[in-house]
C-alpha cells in the first residue's frame, strides 16, 4: 500500500471514528439534544417546523455515516451525504450566527471535500468504489 492510500484510509477511519462516536453518545440522549437545539435557535429566521426534524435526524445521521465510513460500504456515497450534512449544519450554525461553529465545520467540510477529491486512494473496504 502506498503512502496515498494509506492517508486516505487513516483520514476515512478517523472521520467515521468521529462522526460514528458523536451520533453513539447522543442516541440515548436523544430527545434532549433535540430539545437543545431547538432552544438554541430560539429567536432565529429557521422556523420550529424545520429545525426538529433535523435535530433528530443529526445523531442518526452521524452514526450511520460514521459506520459506514468506517467500515467503507458505499464510501463515495458517505462521504456526498456527508458533505451535504455539513453543508445543512454551516447553514444553521451560520443563521444563529455561531462563527465559531461555523469555523469548526468548514474544518469538516475541507476534511470531507479532501477524502472525496482522493477518492481514488480509497482502499482497505468492505464495499471499495470501482470505476466502472
Amino acid at each position: 500500500m502506498d503512502h496515498k492510500k494509506l492517508a486516505c484510509f487513516f483520514a476515512r477511519i478517523t472521520l467515521g471514528v468521529n462522526f460514528s462516536i458523536h451520533g453513539l453518545v447522543r442516541m440515548p440522549k436523544l430527545k434532549r439534544f433535540a430539545e437543545g437545539k431547538m432552544k438554541g435557535f430560539e429567536g432565529t429566521m429557521l422556523p420550529e417546523f424545520m429545525v426538529i426534524p433535523f435535530a433528530y435526524a443529526i445523531p442518526i445521521l452521524e452514526l450511520i455515516l460514521g459506520l459506514m465510513l468506517l467500515v467503507g460500504i458505499y464510501t463515495n456515497r458517505a462521504l456526498a451525504a456527508s458533505a451535504i450534512l455539513m453543508i445543512v449544519l454551516i447553514a444553521g450554525s451560520a443563521f444563529k450566527e455561531d462563527w465559531g461553529a461555523v469555523s469548526t465545520q468548514m474544518l469538516y467540510a475541507l476534511f470531507i471535500f479532501f477524502l472525496i477529491f482522493f477518492q481514488e486512494n480509497n482502499s482497505w473496504s468492505l464495499i471499495a468504489n470501482r470505476k466502472k
